[in-house]
């Protein structure tokens, strides 16, 4: 976890001379229980609360009721605006209002990240998986902390009216680096946590993989697999995927529902990025530019390689009139494919290919593509790229001349 801006200091979680205020204040109610009184909130802890709430759509720094509660220091002089970590205390602390507001029992909950607790809101059926997802996404495609605060503003008494907590110490440094280089782990963490299937994978590295790289039998079948050409919902769909052409794997919100990648929820929950989801990520954007407009048939096609689709077009631009010079460019095209040094070039390449495959209707097996891509740098296996590049040379010639 990044330290937050030196400008401010804010206490540690071991050692801290105070804790957070939403920490005293289940903190507060715990303890009554654990002496065995009614658990409730002191009046502090009341009066607190209806401060917290006055600050509300107020900005930071200006709402003087508030400013006893906050447990981020500002230094006494020397510094321009307020730092980041104040603001992120602000929307915590007025966040985190709105949330106890009414709730008798403490909604600060450690450990239950925001993916965590809408998927915890969708399965309570308080509302509809579209309405929530909407709410969602808009959070997490939010500019600045300024708008991801509106959004949460929105949801977060959804999450009350269920009864669902929040880890707020958390939410607060996922606010103090939302305009950091740190959100992306921010936001792969909560699609990881949303989409969490609930199933426990017994493994905790990722060296018992098959062949292509994929821990065989552990996930549902990709998206590609199960694509229906001409559905209703098709266009829109191959439309999301679409957007996460060049963005880093598990942090577009509209590609969430795609992914089936499994991991350990300890993974999920920390917004991990392994080679299994970011080659699930390359292989669902490709196939996204490679299906569209194809409403009749699927893309995808089981044991097309990469050389075997790239053969099969130099055959057809051969035989369409294009003439041998056509059929020489894409085989140097192809050639230079091969020589790519790692799984980011050879995405690269793929994406100047994949339009080609799409104009002439050739598909591609996208379960073997996304095994290569895990797999072509991968130093625990450093033969499998010449293994791939040998196989799919061998392809192209065979179907560039059948």
């Amino acid at each position: 976890m990044t330290s937050l801006p030196s400008t401010a200091e804010t206490r540690p979680s071991t050692g801290r001379a105070r804790q957070f205020f939403w920490e005293e204040a289940a903190r507060d109610w715990q303890s009554k229980r654990a002496e065995g009184r009614r658990p409730q909130f002191s009046e502090y802890v009341v009066r607190s609360l209806r401060a917290v709430r006055d600050g509300v759509g107020r900005e930071a720094g200006t709402v003087a009721s508030i400013r006893t509660v906050h447990r981020v220091f500002l230094p006494d002089e020397g510094f321009d605006g307020l730092p980041d970590s104040y603001v992120a205390e602000h929307y915590a602390l007025t966040l985190f209002g709105l949330h106890q507001h009414a709730a008798s029992e403490p909604v600060h909950q450690p450990g239950t990240g925001l993916g965590t607790a809408c998927l915890r809101l969708r399965r309570s059926e308080a509302l509809t998986r579209a309405a929530l997802e909407r709410r969602l996404i808009a959070a997490a495609t939010a500019q600045d902390v300024h708008e991801l605060a509106q959004h949460l503003q929105r949801l977060v008494p959804l999450l009350r009216q269920a009864g669902i907590g929040l880890d707020y110490t958390r939410l607060f440094h996922e606010l103090a680096r939302w305009d950091g280089l740190e959100r992306n782990r921010t936001l792969r963490a909560w699609g990881l946590q949303y989409t969490d299937p609930g199933i426990p994978v017994p493994r905790s590295d990722e060296s018992d993989e098959d062949e292509q790289g994929a821990g065989a039998g552990r996930e549902p079948a990709p998206y590609w697999a199960t694509f229906q050409p001409g559905s209703g919902g098709a266009g829109a769909e191959l439309a999301a995927l679409r957007s996460g052409i060049g963005r880093e794997a598990g942090t577009v919100a509209a590609m969430w529902a795609f992914h089936r990648t499994r991991m350990e929820f300890a993974w999920r929950d920390k917004g991990a990025l392994t080679r299994d989801l970011a080659a699930e990520h390359a292989a669902l954007t490709l196939f996204a530019r490679h299906q569209q407009t194809h409403v009749v048939r699927r893309m995808h096609v089981s044991g097309n390689s990469p050389g075997t689709a790239a053969g099969l077009l130099a055959k057809k631009a051969a035989t369409d009139g294009e003439g041998r010079s056509a059929a020489t460019a894409l085989e140097r095209r192809f050639g230079i494919l091969l020589t790519s040094a790692d799984a980011d070039e050879l995405v690269m390449h793929l994406r100047s290919l994949v339009p080609l495959l799409n104009q002439a209707g050739v598909g591609l097996d996208y379960d073997l593509l996304r095994g290569a891509l895990r797999a072509w740098d991968d130093p625990r296996r450093p033969d499998a790229a010449a293994s791939f590049r040998q196989n799919w040379d061998r392809d192209f010639h065979a179907a560039a001349i059948s």
